[in-house]
């Protein structure tokens, strides 16, 4: 995973952080050192100049003319392009998809068709300064054009889904990267978004990005920036080591178990679903990707020691509705690792049956192809279309999308020889 990297708000000279005295929440923001050095002046007050970004609330040291932005007579401080081009776009009201499509086409047609200009602005009122450039926020690099869809497509699943068990080793990562990518082939603007530290999303696709969810939930920085583009229709947010530090800021802030639901709001409009993978774990992150969702599918390994944990699961869903006043739902129990000839799956899925009816999805068949698939950075459906996996994971996605009415063969009704050579 990519080092997270800032500007010292000293010296400005930009470097990776590895230490924790390198960032100080200071004055409604944070502030960055390089060394200690820097650090030590800043204690000593030696630091002048220092402002607030209004975009990211980082502490940084003003230098630039187009770092100080009048917007309706107020005065506004962007510590860089990307942070001064969502004030601009933010100001007024504007959509930040419709200033992207003026200010930089992306082949993303603004949502619901509105013809949303950016506002007027002025630069701070220094003399011999020119009439500032509308600057578009950065994007991650290789950004594929997402193909435009209707704002409110209907589909059966959740619009805001995780993909959740407090138990390791069930498959919740190729859950959620499967389900994505088949959601996005449907064509259906999809959101994934890595909740788990381990950052395993990422590994799956292959990809590193310098922003991650910390900075989303830490540094208020708005999903669509942090997103990178991975395949047609489909944005990734990834999670590193950092995520731990996040924790600790959710913590100590009041209402510590909304605060990504309050981040990812203002991307519902731009993706027909959220996917939030998270981490096998009782957790505060873990609380807030619940929070943030209306419905959860929950992988279930098809062993004994799986089904046991099904009723930890239950047990957190009814806390959340009940303690944290969010409604929240088991949409689906996806029972995973199954093999037609071993009894203990057999028992295991209709042991499903019996407590959850009609809400347990088609097993998902073992294979290799599935563990083989994230180290070539490819979802199941690119690196072995017709394995067992893909098409049981592609049955999985047209439930979500079509409900009951999809057509969906048990696997104890399925010829296991049909597809034994690319199993």
């Amino acid at each position: 995973m990519a080092a997270m990297t800032e500007d010292c708000s000293v010296c400005g000279t930009r470097f990776e952080m590895q230490f924790r005295y390198q960032m100080e929440e200071k004055n409604g923001g944070f502030a960055f050192y390089c060394t200690q050095a820097c650090h030590e002046k800043s204690l000593h007050g030696s630091q002048e100049g220092g402002v607030i970004c209004d975009a990211c609330n980082k502490h940084f040291v003003l230098e630039l003319v187009s770092q100080v932005v009048r917007v309706k007579g107020q005065k506004h401080y962007a510590c860089g392009e990307a942070c001064r081009g969502q004030l601009l776009a933010e100001a007024g009201g504007a959509r930040l998809s419709a200033f992207l499509g003026a200010a930089a086409p992306t082949g993303r047609a603004p949502i619901g068709g509105a013809d949303e200009s950016a506002p007027s602005v002025q630069s701070a009122a220094i003399p011999n300064t020119p009439a500032p450039v509308s600057i578009a926020p950065a994007r991650a690099p290789e950004v594929t054009p997402i193909v435009s869809m209707p704002a409110q497509r209907k589909i059966d699943c959740p619009r805001k889904l995780a993909i959740f068990n407090h138990k390791g080793g069930t498959g919740k990562t190729t859950t959620s990267v499967s389900i994505a990518a088949g959601l996005a082939a449907r064509g259906l603007r999809v959101l994934l978004v890595d909740t788990d530290s381990q950052g395993n999303v990422g590994v799956s696709f292959g990809i590193k990005a310098e922003k991650s969810l910390y900075h989303v939930l830490v540094m208020g920085m708005k999903p669509e920036a942090a997103a990178v583009n991975v395949r047609p229709n489909l944005d990734v947010i990834i999670s590193n080591e950092t995520l731990a530090a996040a924790e600790l800021y959710l913590a100590g802030r009041q209402n510590r178990d909304r605060v990504l639901r309050d981040r990812l709001a203002g991307a519902a409009e731009r993706y027909d679903v959220m996917v939030l993978d998270c981490s096998p774990s009782l957790s505060l992150m873990n609380q807030n990707a619940l929070v943030a969702t209306d419905g959860i599918v929950v992988p279930v390994a098809c062993d004994f020691l799986s089904l046991v944990g099904v009723r930890q699961v239950v047990k957190t869903v009814k806390n959340v509705n009940a303690l944290l006043h969010h409604p929240v739902k088991i949409h689906g129990v996806l029972p995973t690792f199954y093999e037609k000839r071993a009894r203990i799956c057999r028992d295991a899925v209709e042991t499903m049956k019996e407590h959850f009816g009609s809400r347990v999805f088609p097993p998902i068949r073992a294979v290799t192809k599935v563990k083989e698939a994230p180290a070539q950075g490819r979802t199941i459906f690119e690196y072995a279309p017709d394995s067992y996996a893909a098409h049981d994971y592609q049955r999985v996605v047209d439930l979500l999308i079509d409900g009951p009415s999809a057509v969906l063969p048990q696997a104890d009704e399925m010829d296991d020889d049909a597809h034994a050579s690319v199993a």
